[in-house]
């Protein structure tokens, strides 16, 4: 079969094919947790079946919904740059499948490290086992969007005789992602090329860096970081100490100012146009659903820029 060949029964040359029935039952295949409805509780598995139904994917993707709640997929791994999974169909044999997304290079990752590192903000969060909305920002204005930009760049393939892509096995698949990501945020940027103990351990020593530099800026003039007991004063005591030997009513001018400059204005971080968006769930079906959303998405980000 091709790369965009993917269903469940015998086809044809024409590309029709005879219904095999029903799935073989699994015992023990991954069950969707979701029962009914939209599956995807977090921002980030939203967002990402949101970008696939954007592609025109809505209709097909819902032919695995079934499958995925049925507990059909067998199996399924996350590796950088590649999704694999066993989906059983109507056949005794399961069918293979296989998802790719081109996973981030190792320079583009110590980039965005530092970057996050930078900012306690997406520190804290990330070591509390979160992904804030603003990182999908992050990684779009680093050049690398989060998610697919098109559907050209998912290569996808199933070892069923369906022509169509994504064939209900591979929808399955894509349920089933969506929820690993619910339940595991990193997995998605384990997909992307970084794993959770590989980038928090880069983070803490990011982080261990940046803090021991400060620490090293204030310490004693000949290089040794002064003992507890004996540290630079801090506090009221660090002003009095720059205060000359003076009385105080000469003085006064100098008293009131920060010890260190404060800045112009708090820091803030810049949002996008689509700050709005992200912030809403998605339309009714009756209205677009939520292809409509990233629709609006792409539309926000062309006037905005």
């Amino acid at each position: 079969m091709s790369e965009q060949t993917t269903g469940d029964a015998g086809a044809t040359p024409n590309g029709r094919f005879a219904d095999y029935g029903r799935p073989r039952r699994v015992d023990g295949g991954l069950r969707a947790r979701s029962t009914r409805g939209a599956i995807g509780q977090s921002w980030w598995s939203r967002r990402f079946l949101e970008v696939l139904e954007s592609f025109a994917l809505g209709t097909r993707l819902t032919r695995g919904r079934s499958y995925a709640r049925a507990g059909q997929v067998v199996r399924l791994d996350i590796a950088p740059g590649a999704v694999s999974a066993v989906v059983q169909g109507s056949r005794p044999r399961p069918y293979d499948v296989h998802i790719g997304l081109a996973a981030f290079p190792a320079e583009f990752w110590d980039r965005i490290e530092a970057e996050l590192a930078a900012q306690a903000f997406f520190s804290a969060r990330l070591l509390a086992g979160d992904l804030p909305p603003e990182l999908e920002e992050l990684f779009a204005t680093a050049g690398a969007p989060l998610f697919p930009a098109g559907v050209d760049e998912l290569t996808q393939r199933c070892s069923c005789p369906d022509f169509a892509v994504p064939c209900k096995h591979l929808a399955a698949t894509f349920y089933l992602l969506a929820e690993a990501f619910d339940a595991d945020p990193f997995a998605l940027l384990h997909w992307r090329g970084r794993g959770r103990s590989e980038l928090l351990g880069r983070l803490r020593a990011l982080r261990a860096a940046a803090t021991g530099a400060a620490a090293a800026a204030s310490s004693e003039p000949d290089g040794d970081v002064a003992d507890a007991a004996d540290g630079p004063p801090a506090g009221a005591a660090r002003v009095l100490a720059t205060l000359p030997a003076a009385p105080l009513d000469e003085a006064l001018d100098r008293f009131w100012l920060p010890p260190v400059p404060l800045p112009d204005r708090p820091p803030s971080l810049a949002t996008g146009p689509d700050l709005l968006l992200r912030q809403l769930g998605p339309p009714a079906p009756a209205i677009g659903g939520p292809g409509l959303l990233e629709r609006l998405r792409r539309a926000y980000r062309a006037f905005g820029g």
